[in-house]
């Protein structure tokens, strides 16, 4: 069966994309887990970031808390990795 399609499932998607760019998860055809790639952890930050912007206002209470909640915990992991801490 395919996966969902919302717009809750593309967030989840772009915070998954993140989290094995962090090195947090496998590569979702390997499984293996490669060294943070803090660029694409960041594009994948500033495209949800963006999403956010562009359709406050247009989405359901749930959406939002799900996007602006994953946008929290990915900026934390972010300056988590950058500091080292």
């Amino acid at each position: 069966m395919p996966p969902e399609v919302s717009f809750t499932a593309l967030i989840l998607s772009l915070a998954s994309s993140a989290a094995v760019h962090f090195g947090d998860l496998g590569d979702p055809v390997t499984g293996e887990k490669q060294p943070a790639n803090m660029i694409a952890a960041r594009h994948a930050i500033d495209l949800l970031s963006i999403l956010e912007t562009k359709t406050q206002g247009n989405l359901t209470e749930e959406e939002q808390q799900v996007l602006a909640q994953v946008l929290v915990e990915l900026r934390m992991r972010f300056v988590q990795l950058a500091t080292g801490k």
